[in-house]
C-alpha cells in the first residue's frame, strides 16, 4: 500500500501534493466537525427537554457523561486522556508532529459524551485535537518530512475551526497563531485550501440554529472608545482569573480526590449541583450567548433558583456577571472529574457575559450611547484573546460571526488591552501554562522550537579518550599522542567523571620525562566546570554554554560520563534543522 501511495506521489510536485492533501484533510476534518455539532446539539436540546418535567436530570447527567468518558479512554482507547490544544503543541515540539491514529476519532467521541451530557466546556479544542490527528495519519501515508507533516497537521485543525464557526478565515489564523511557529508564504495556500473546504462543509450541512451568527451588530461609535478600552482591560484581568482559577479547580480535585471514580462522582455531582442553580453553565454555553446577545438575560434563569428576581435589572446584571466567574469553576470541574472538552466556547461565554455585565451597567447609568450587543461581542474576543495570546483568532472570530467589520477598531482595541494586560501580569497563555506545568521547556518561537527537536543522543560526541584517575603522566603522554582532542575527561573504575584534564594545563607538564612515573592524572586534572545530563533540554543546555565560557560540556548518565557536547556540534545540527 505504501509503495503504491509513494508512486502516486512521485507524479505530483510537492506544491501540487500539498494542495491535494490539503482539499483531503479539509474535508475529513470539517466533516468530522460537523457531525460533532450535530450530535451534541440534538442531544442537548432532547436533555433540556426532559429537564423541562424533571429538573433534577442537571445533577445525573454531567456524572453520566463523565463516567462514560472515562469508561471509554481507560477500557476502549486504553490510553490516559489528554486534554486541550497543548497536547498538539506537545506533539509538535517534541514528536515530530506526530499523533495516534486513534486520536483521529477518540477525541471527537469522549467530548460529544461528555459535552452533550451536560459538562461545561467547548467542542473546538477537540475539534483541533481530532483534526491535527486527521493531517498526521494522512500524511504517515507518505514520505514527507517534519516540515510537511506539521503543516498537514495545521490544515486538519484550521479546517476544524472553521467548520465549528463556519469561519474560514478564523480556522486559519488559529492555525497561524496557536499552532504554527514558522511559516513561509507558499504554505499559506494548503491552510487556506484546508479552511475553505472546512467551513464549506459546514454551511452546506450545518442549519443556522447550530452555528454562531449574530445579525444585531450596530454600528462602531467612538464615543465608546473610552469603554471599550476598560472592557479590554477587564477582559485582561478575568482572562488572568480564568486561567488560574481552572488550574487551582483542578489542582484540589487531584490533591485531595486520588482516586478516578471517587474524583469523577463528588466533581461530577459538584458541577450537577452548580448546574441545578445556573442552567446556562450546562454544555457548551452558545445558547446563553445568543441571548445574551439578543439582551434577554432574563430567559436564561427560567426555572432556576433565581427566577425570582428576573423582573430586578441590576440583580440579572449581578448574576450575569458571577456566572461569568461561576463558569471557571465548572470548567475546572468537568475537566479535573476526567471529562473532555476544552476551553474555547468557555471563554468566549466568560467574555459575553463580562461584555452584557458592563455595558448593562453603563446604559443603566446613562450612557446611552452604548450598545449591549457590540460589547457582548467584543468581549467574548477579549477573554478568548488574553486565555489564549490569540489576538487574530478571536479578532476575526467574531468578525466572521457578525458577517462583517462593524466592530474591528473596537475588537482591535478590547484585543490589544486583554494581551498586554495578561502579559503584563506575566500570565503565560493557558496551553504553554500546562505545557510547564505537564514538564520540559517550551516556547513557540521558532529558534527555541528547533532547539527543543534537537536531541541530546544526537549531539553527543563520543570521540574523547577517557584516562583512569590513577593513570600516570606516561599514560596520559600516550593518550594524547593518539587523540585529535584536547580535552581527557578523567574517570573511575565504576566511570564516574572525575575531573578533564585540559591540554593547554599540562602542556609543560608533560615534556618533563623525569615526572612520567612519579605524576598521577588525577593530580593535573581539574574539576568539571560544568555537566550536562542525557536527558537535559537543549535550551538549558545553551544557557549553561551562555553563561560559562566554555566550548565544550561532559554529558552524565546517572553520574556516569558518556561523553562531550559542543557548542559547534549543536549549531551544525541546529542549521541542519534550518534548512529542512
Amino acid at each position: 500500500m505504501k509503495k503504491y501511495l509513494q508512486t502516486i506521489l512521485s507524479k505530483f510536485t510537492n506544491r501540487q501534493f500539498l494542495v491535494v492533501a490539503a482539499i483531503l484533510i479539509g474535508m475529513w476534518a470539517g466533516l468530522t466537525a460537523v457531525v460533532l455539532k450535530i450530535f451534541v446539539h440534538y442531544v442537548t436540546v432532547g436533555i433540556h427537554n426532559i429537564s423541562l418535567s424533571y429538573s433534577w436530570i442537571y445533577l445525573v447527567t454531567p456524572v453520566i457523561g463523565i463516567l462514560l468518558t472515562v469508561i471509554f479512554f481507560r477500557y476502549v482507547i486504553r490510553e490516559k486522556l489528554f486534554a486541550g490544544t497543548s497536547h498538539v503543541l506537545f506533539a509538535i515540539a517534541k514528536k515530530s508532529s506526530k499523533l495516534d491514529k486513534k486520536e483521529t476519532y477518540s477525541y471527537a467521541v469522549s467530548s460529544a459524551i461528555t459535552v452533550s451530557m451536560g459538562g461545561s466546556v467547548g467542542l473546538e479544542s477537540p475539534i483541533v485535537q481530532t483534526g491535527s490527528a486527521i493531517g498526521s495519519t494522512f500524511a504517515s501515508f507518505f514520505p514527507v518530512g517534519y516540515r510537511d507533516r506539521t503543516l498537514m497537521l495545521a490544515c486538519g485543525a484550521a479546517a476544524g475551526i472553521a467548520a465549528a464557526f463556519n469561519a474560514p478565515i478564523t480556522g486559519v489564523l488559529f492555525a497561524l497563531e496557536v499552532l504554527l511557529v514558522d511559516i513561509s508564504v507558499s504554505s499559506f495556500i494548503p491552510l487556506l485550501i484546508s479552511g475553505a473546504v472546512g467551513a464549506l462543509c459546514s454551511r452546506i450541512i450545518l442549519k443556522e440554529g447550530i452555528l454562531l451568527s449574530f445579525s444585531n451588530v450596530r454600528d462602531f461609535d467612538y464615543h465608546n472608545v473610552g469603554f471599550y478600552m476598560l472592557l479590554g482591560i477587564l477582559c485582561g484581568l478575568v482572562a488572568v482569573y480564568y486561567v488560574r482559577a481552572l488550574l487551582f479547580t483542578q489542582d484540589i480535585l487531584t490533591k485531595y480526590l486520588s482516586g478516578t471514580f471517587i474524583r469523577l462522582f463528588v466533581g461530577g455531582l459538584l458541577l450537577g449541583g452548580l448546574i441545578w442553580i445556573f442552567p446556562s453553565l450546562f454544555g457548551d454555553g452558545y445558547p446563553t450567548i445568543m441571548q445574551l446577545a439578543h439582551q434577554k438575560p432574563g430567559s436564561l434563569f427560567e426555572d432556576s433558583l433565581i427566577s425570582r428576581f428576573e423582573d430586578r435589572q441590576l440583580i440579572l446584571i449581578i448574576t450575569v456577571f458571577v456566572l461569568s466567574l461561576v463558569k471557571v469553576f465548572a470548567v475546572g470541574l468537568t475537566l479535573g472529574s476526567g471529562g473532555n472538552g476544552g476551553n474555547f466556547a468557555p471563554s468566549l461565554f466568560v467574555g459575553a457575559c463580562l461584555g452584557f455585565a458592563l455595558s448593562s451597567v453603563l446604559v443603566m447609568a446613562g450612557f446611552e450611547r452604548v450598545t449591549v450587543a457590540n460589547f457582548t461581542l467584543v468581549g467574548m474576543a477579549g477573554v478568548l484573546t488574553g486565555v489564549f495570546h490569540s489576538p487574530l483568532t478571536g479578532i476575526f472570530l467574531i468578525a466572521e460571526a457578525t458577517g462583517g467589520y462593524e466592530l474591528m477598531i473596537p475588537l482591535m482595541i478590547v484585543a490589544a488591552f486583554s494581551s498586554g494586560i495578561a502579559r503584563f501580569l506575566k500570565q503565560s497563555s493557558l496551553d504553554e501554562t500546562i505545557l510547564k506545568r505537564r514538564g520540559g521547556n517550551f516556547s513557540f518561537d521558532k529558534d527555541t522550537q528547533l532547539l527543543a527537536r534537537l536531541s541530546m543522543t544526537d549531539c553527543i560526541e563520543k570521540d574523547f579518550t577517557p584516562v583512569m584517575t590513577k593513570s600516570t603522566l606516561r599514560t596520559l603522554v600516550d593518550v594524547i599522542a593518539h587523540s585529535k582532542r584536547n580535552i581527557f575527561p578523567v574517570i573511575d573504575d565504576e566511570q564516574k567523571l572525575l575531573g578533564v584534564i585540559v591540554l593547554e594545563d599540562v602542556r609543560e607538564t608533560m615534556f618533563n620525562t623525569a615526572l612520567y612515573d612519579t605524576v598521577t592524572v588525577n593530580q593535573l586534572m581539574r574539576p568539571p566546570q560544568i555537566t550536562a545530563l542525557i536527558d537535559e533540554e537543549m535550551a538549558s543546555v545553551m544557557e549553561k554554554f551562555d553563561k560559562s565560557t566554555v566550548w565544550n560540556i561532559p554529558v552524565l548518565d546517572g553520574g556516569k560520563y558518556v561523553g562531550f557536547i559542543s557548542k559547534s556540534n549543536i549549531f551544525s545540527n541546529y542549521r541542519k534543522r534550518l534548512k529542512g
